[in-house]
């Protein structure tokens, strides 16, 4: 997926994410939950405007914007237009499984469901943070269309909950908590 694909309205972004085979090196799976951040939006990191984290979020479309979430784990997001931001909050494990189990020392379904599971089942690092999303070493691209989608309201934030932005692919096994009935 080219940069053009993330030159649009995040939430459309958000949507579109989903069935979509994110490769992480030789590991990856089937993006199945997301959830998006605009730059107007409270809850975004880029509210406040560019500041030394934040700032791959204004590097353009199409880059990794990496995080630490409470200090402890890894969030991966793709950035769309200038201050928004895509999480990927849970994909289902297609490619390298096995190394993604050795990694977070358990396999089954919450493998990859939940974005600090996620990364560190894909090894997704702060040195990622500000890369492009179309060259190594990640690797982007359509695997499937959703048969529905679920939309709510995004978890684990205290502002901005009222938006309808997380997405969810409907009766997928691999969400993160609260999302379709699924718990994790």
């Amino acid at each position: 997926m080219d940069a053009g694909f993330f030159d649009r309205e995040v939430t459309a972004v958000a949507r579109d994410l989903l069935g979509v085979r994110l490769m992480i090196g030789e590991t990856g799976g089937v993006v199945v939950e997301t959830e998006a951040y605009d730059g107007l939006d409270p809850a975004s990191h880029s509210f406040r405007g560019r500041t030394g984290r934040n700032g791959s979020m204004f590097r353009g479309p199409g880059h990794a914007y990496v995080y630490r979430s409470y200090g402890i784990h890894w969030c991966f997001n793709v950035t769309c237009r200038a201050g928004s931001a895509v999480l990927v909050r849970a994909l289902e494990p297609v490619s390298g499984v096995e190394v993604m189990e050795g990694r977070r020392g358990v396999g089954g379904r919450t493998l990859c469901s939940g974005p600090g599971r996620l990364c560190q089942a894909l090894g997704v690092t702060g040195g990622m943070d500000g890369l492009r999303l179309d060259a190594a070493p990640f690797r982007m691209e359509r695997d499937r269309v959703p048969g529905g989608i679920v939309v709510g309201p995004r978890i684990g934030i205290t502002k901005g909950v009222e938006a309808p932005w997380r997405f969810c692919e409907a009766g997928s096994r691999w969400l993160s908590r609260g999302a379709g009935g699924a718990s994790g």
